[in-house]
């Protein structure tokens, strides 16, 4: 492979949650992935917590090798005081650790995400919240040595799928709930999820937290060369292999691009007064739309009429379906998921014989990729200097090229 096609190729670590997601899990399957365990050790006996003893072993659940990591809590030490914690008491025990900052920075993101939902879920403010199951030893250990885990390995991106959630009920501090718990499901707010009817708690609210930070996507694995896979054991019989896959490998395909779950809406209609398009379509952009256009179709019997498809983020599906309803004729709208990759864009200046002029540049791998003059702007020049509006573009560009060739 020659320099340039290295330099473009990424490390890639994709979780597939086919059988959810637990803190316990996710260590096994990392470490399973070939982390250093020494390292990994080391950093965990940095924290100022005790009481507790690891246990890591190899398993075959369903003959399928797996690494089933376990924190034991010793005899006699299951006082009040390891369970029952505030935000503040976790987030000092990570601060004073050895840990690198980034480590640092994830776990206490995570629990920062678990305390929120605690507190939205129970009507308190954020200091009132009381850790029980997910403040206790082994969920502090989950979280700290998942951070540690991800430091170690560093990669580029971090990808899952959709996470299958279990279903039927689950006892815990608050009593009897429904699978999601609560809290859980307020954490997976955004995130994709499915359920087969497997029994049981899939997702755990540590889980749930974790992968809330690491993906930046969910969706099919990718295209990628793999290069190891690791598995982390659940704890319970679900009747089949219930375990966590990590996979590690190398990928161009997401070099500089941002991939993400997106919303197509629809509809066909052939009555009603033209005029209400030009009214409609600024008012989508103006709501938030990330893009709506029309075209010319031929509808049932022969006749003339107009499509209207609006892509939009998963959250504001319901305004423009309103919209939609409230403004036109139509009478139904179909729905489809999406997946869109994209450039990063942001606006930069070049110098050019018109003075400093903002552009909006496409990016990749940090760099400018494509640069687009703003027509607005590029307009107001040619109004201003008596000239054609394609001769401004032509000059932007134009003095915009010693970006595209740095």
């Amino acid at each position: 492979m020659n320099e340039t096609g290295a330099k473009a190729m990424q490390t890639v670590l994709y979780f597939d949650c086919f059988s959810g997601i637990s803190g316990d899990m996710t260590i096994g399957a990392l470490l399973d992935l070939g982390v250093d365990r020494d390292a990994f050790l080391e950093g965990l006996n940095s924290l100022a917590v005790d009481g507790y003893r690891l246990q890591i072993e190899k398993k075959s659940p369903r003959g399928i090798a797996a690494t089933d990591f376990d924190v034991i809590i010793e005899p006699g030490l299951t006082t009040p005081a390891h369970h029952h914690r505030h935000l503040d008491d976790i987030l000092q025990i990570i601060d004073r650790s050895a840990i690198d900052s980034s480590a640092k920075n994830l776990s206490r993101d995570i629990f920062t995400t678990i305390a929120e939902a605690e507190a939205a879920i129970h009507n308190q403010r954020l200091d009132q919240v009381h850790f029980h199951e997910v403040g206790a030893i082994d969920s502090i250990v989950d979280i700290v040595g998942t951070a540690i885990c991800i430091s170690l390995l560093k990669p580029d991106h971090i990808l899952a799928s959709p996470l299958h959630v279990g279903s039927g009920t689950v006892t815990c501090a608050h009593g009897v709930l429904p699978v999601p718990a609560p809290a859980t499901l307020k954490i997976l707010e955004k995130i994709p999820v499915y359920s087969t009817g497997v029994k049981g708690e899939l997702v755990t609210p540590t889980g749930a937290a974790i992968i809330k930070h690491l993906a930046t996507a969910y969706m099919p694995l990718p295209v990628m060369t793999i290069d190891r896979t690791g598995y982390g054991c659940g704890k319970r019989d679900t009747g089949q292999l219930n375990a966590l896959r990590v996979i590690a490998g190398k990928t161009d395909a997401l070099s500089g691009l941002k991939r993400e779950k997106l919303v197509l809406l629809e509809t066909n209609i052939d009555d009603m007064n033209p005029e209400t398009y030009s009214y409609l379509l600024p008012l989508i952009l103006i709501k938030g739309a990330l893009d709506v256009f029309l075209t010319d179709v031929i509808m049932k019997k022969g006749r003339p009429g107009t499509l209207i498809s609006i892509l939009c983020r998963p959250a504001d599906e319901s305004v423009f379906e309103t919209l939609l309803y409230q403004e036109t004729t139509t009478l139904g709208i179909r729905r489809q998921l999406v997946e869109r990759s994209a450039l990063d864009r942001k606006m930069i200046e070049v110098e050019t014989p018109f003075g400093r002029i903002r552009v909006k540049a496409a990016l990749r791998d940090g760099k400018p990729f494509r640069i687009s003059p703003e027509y607005e702007i590029c307009s107001k020049i040619a109004a201003e200097k008596g000239i054609s509006l394609r001769e401004v573009y032509h000059i932007v560009r134009k003095s915009a090229d010693s970006l595209l060739q740095e």
